[in-house]
């Protein structure tokens, strides 16, 4: 299990922890995550194909906002291309899962696809963690990644 439990309300503040392996583009990675409290944020999210603190992708769950996002950083630069709107309840705990196959992404929120994205903007293998924002405090257990093959297999 691992806490962010730092609830500095820096809006712009995106604190990340990769692992050093695997190295991987087409994944399968899924992490149950509890947002428990924040004013500006109460988010729990994903980062994949992340090079550096500067570019990766990241999806994420705000229980505030009851919505999930799917966005790139490049360059510092977060923007967002694909969302979904639904319950996403506080205190307790859900799956986020995101599987990355080629410039396909398909995010699933509580074994349900709820996105079904693409984007080129990363092609590459990278390492793969755990993303919150500004005063979200949050807990994350069984954090897990699976290599996926190409287009069509599981």
């Amino acid at each position: 299990m691992l806490a962010k439990l730092d609830a500095d309300d820096t809006d712009d503040r995106f604190p990340v922890a990769t692992a050093d392996a695997p190295s991987l583009r087409d994944l399968r990675l899924s992490v149950k995550c509890k947002p428990i409290s924040g004013k500006v944020d109460q988010a729990c999210g994903l980062v994949f194909r992340y090079r550096d603190e500067n570019n990766y992708y990241v999806t994420r769950a705000n229980a505030l906002e009851n919505n999930i996002r799917l966005y790139y950083v490049k360059d510092g630069r977060r923007r967002q291309f694909a969302s979904w709107s639904g319950k996403v309840s506080a205190g307790a705990w859900h799956e986020l899962r995101a599987d990355a196959r080629g410039d396909q992404i398909e995010i699933f929120w509580d074994g349900e696809r709820i996105i079904d994205a693409h984007d080129k903007t990363f092609t590459e293998a990278g390492k793969v963690g755990l993303w919150t924002k500004a005063d979200s405090v949050t807990y994350f257990d069984d954090l897990a990644v699976a290599p996926l093959g190409g287009a069509g297999s599981p």
